[in-house]
């Protein structure tokens, strides 16, 4: 059974991932980079934020430091998160749903800290959680399952009875390998891997509410 939840955010519980596409571009054409190679911002998602600094700089051949590069991406996408980035449909509902069953969750993000805890304030969920932990306390990023199993500890479940809630390939791979259970909720940005992404996860979903199916079953078996 599953007795506790990791939900990702961006793309997740928050729709935001339209903006990060136009954010890395306006960042980019700012320096002179008006035409970006294709996917560079999936790419990139998959970073850390010092490492996507990092290869931006080198990529690009800006002439920035890794901390200017990311003071100004925060710029960029503070307004948005402090103003406009919604849940994404289904969320509120769900959260509702898990806290009527008892059910603790949390957020394990790759996202600026100072911009998560913005936006999940102002969205009303922020208290809601057990914890946000991000690449400030894990910084190898989701590309290694540290962040995943310190959610779990912090929740008091074992990775079995965990399950990881993803919009990314890549962290549903590394969440399943660490022994989670896991669950893939669809964005748009990543619709062309999909088909791959339904089939690595144990579940998935085109809408996030629609995860309380799993609960549900579970009640009439």
């Amino acid at each position: 059974m599953i007795k506790g939840i990791i939900f990702d955010l961006d793309g997740t519980l928050i729709d935001s991932m339209g903006m990060w596409y136009d954010i890395d571009r306006r960042f980019l054409a700012e320096n002179g980079v008006t035409d970006p190679p294709a996917g560079i911002s999936w790419k990139i998602k998959q970073m850390t934020i010092e490492t996507a600094a990092k290869f931006m700089i080198s990529e690009f051949g800006l002439d920035m430091t890794p901390a200017q590069v990311i003071r100004r991406i925060e710029e960029l996408v503070r307004e948005e998160y402090e103003h406009n980035i919604p849940l994404k449909n289904g969320a509120a509902e769900l959260l509702v749903f898990l806290d009527s069953r008892g059910i603790p969750y949390g957020v394990a993000t790759a996202t600026y800290k100072g911009l998560a805890v913005a936006a999940m304030k102002r969205c009303g969920v922020l208290d809601r959680m057990s914890f946000l932990l991000t690449d400030k306390e894990y910084p190898n990023g989701k590309g290694f399952p540290d962040i995943f199993l310190g959610a779990a500890e912090l929740l008091g479940t074992s990775p079995a009875e965990t399950l990881v809630v993803e919009d990314s390939l890549h962290c549903i791979e590394t969440a399943k390998a660490a022994g989670f259970a896991t669950a893939a909720v669809y964005e748009e940005t990543a619709a062309s891997e999909w088909e791959q992404i339904k089939a690595l996860a144990d579940y998935s979903f085109t809408e996030l509410g629609e995860l309380r199916a799993l609960f549900e079953v579970a009640d009439n078996e």
